[in-house]
């Protein structure tokens, strides 16, 4: 064991998935203010959904995000130099921590990857070579790592892929009904808008998806396939940022394949100045059992976490129990209705309720498909009538479609939100039951 994990190698990829991590995560800062996300996510609603439990960091939203993003797009200038790495690593994925668990509107699994990664590489020691930190102070510059760097980001990687397979085994993705439904939305794109609604497109997607999740790391990691899969990935994650414009997501995965790479190939190719460690030795530091209980502990919640929905009643694709945190990527197609009454307690009488005022455009459309989101909105509704002097009930009429479906009840509408508790790790009975057939589509007349 001491002399797997403990063995030093060459660090030629940590330093450079460094240089290009650094990149983008400060693309990812930079872009939100430029592209607008900024502004209609966090700025000009008035109301974020933050991850329940962490409302305090409603406190951080509005016009001043704009230096917030503008400091941590600087953060990760630095962390691309290699400029006061460790500190510049810890601040931005501090942020953007807070940023992640700011807003659920607009979730994406490369955010949550994005937050984990940063994490990750503040502990690891990327600013070895090839930074201005070992230009600036010599005495820190090693071309070499222990192996357990790469081991753990190696697995988080494989851990991502695996689960994101294993998601898609359902039938509306097995039968590329999903993929299909997807593909309506790119019809005007240029030149390849008409392409992408072939069938055999909607089947090709559909399984190359599945295997491509299953297989990418085993191809990476056996040296004979290493190239078909690294060109098989430079393929399917361009396709993908093309078609689904997914932000860094894409270029993050296609930079994994620094870890697989031989130190000498990356060495020729990208730092032929860099010294080529190759003596292989076996050192153990103090803290081995720290390092080992720790990242032991923290795979042990990656591997869970994803299997949780299995201990819920109903299904995750209608209840949505369990989603989150569990790279369950780009699976469904759900849209919804919602009416929502509140009850004065005092006086009984009961009104129906505009809830828009209280969000922007992007929070009023995700609410509607959301149960977490829908307890959060009943309780910001109690919030804001109390600040008024009205004691109020929260009751909502909620339809949800699946995957362009038809319509059927989703929230029992007798029961008060806003006297409900949140469970993380429980069932919410005002959920109703699934429908058997939610999935069936509308009769064309």
């Amino acid at each position: 064991m001491n002399k797997f994990l403990f063995k030093y190698i060459d660090n030629t990829g940590l330093v450079l998935f460094r240089v290009v991590f650094g990149a983008l995560i400060a693309t990812e800062a930079f872009g939100a203010i430029f592209t607008g996300w900024l502004r209609r996510t966090l700025v000009d609603t008035p109301f974020t959904f933050n991850f329940i439990g962490f409302d305090f960091l409603q406190n951080l939203q509005g016009p001043l995000l704009y230096y917030y993003f503008v400091v941590m797009g600087l953060f990760g200038i630095f962390v691309m130099l290699g400029f006061k790495y460790r500190f510049s690593m810890v601040a931005y994925a501090l942020m953007w921590t807070c940023v992640y668990l700011m807003q659920k509107s607009s979730y994406n699994n490369h955010y949550y990857l994005m937050m984990l990664l940063c994490w990750i590489m503040a502990f690891l020691p990327a600013n070895r070579w090839f930074s201005l930190d070992a230009k600036i102070n010599p005495g820190i510059k090693n071309p070499a790592m222990p192996r357990w760097v790469l081991l753990i980001l190696i697995l988080q990687v494989w851990i991502v892929y695996t689960y994101a397979s294993v998601a898609k085994w359902y039938p509306e993705w097995l039968n590329a009904s999903v993929p299909a439904l997807f593909m309506q939305g790119k019809k005007h794109y240029w030149l390849i808008g008409e392409f992408l609604q072939k069938n055999w497109v909607h089947w090709s997607i559909a399984y190359v998806g599945i295997l491509f999740d299953l297989l990418i790391v085993p191809l990476m990691l056996w040296k004979r396939t290493r190239l078909l899969g690294f060109v098989i990935s430079v393929f399917f994650h361009l396709f993908n940022s093309i078609v689904f414009q997914i932000g860094i997501f894409p270029y993050m995965s296609i930079a994994f394949a620094l870890f697989f790479f031989s130190p000498e190939t990356l060495q020729k190719r990208f730092l032929p100045k860099k010294k080529l460690y190759t003596e292989g030795e076996v050192i153990i530091p103090k803290n081995r059992n720290i390092i080992i209980g720790v990242f032991s502990i923290y795979f042990l919640v990656q591997i869970g976490l994803p299997l949780r929905h299995w201990f819920f009643k109903d299904d995750v694709l209608w209840t949505e129990e369990g989603h989150r945190l569990s790279w369950r990527m780009m699976l469904r197609s759900k849209s919804g209705n919602l009416t929502v009454y509140v009850k004065d307690k005092e006086s009984g009488v009961k009104k129906r309720y505009n809830y828009q005022e209280l969000l922007g455009d992007k929070q009023a459309r995700a609410v509607k498909t959301k149960p977490d989101l829908l307890w959060q909105l009943a309780q910001r509704i109690k919030k804001v009538e109390a600040e008024k002097g009205n004691d109020v009930a929260v009751y909502m009429d909620c339809l949800v479609m699946v995957n362009n479906g038809v319509y059927f009840p989703f929230i029992d509408p007798n029961v008060d939100l806003a006297s409900e508790e949140w469970h993380p790790f429980k069932h919410h009975d005002w959920i109703l039951p699934s429908p058997e057939d939610y999935n069936k589509k509308p009769v064309k007349e």
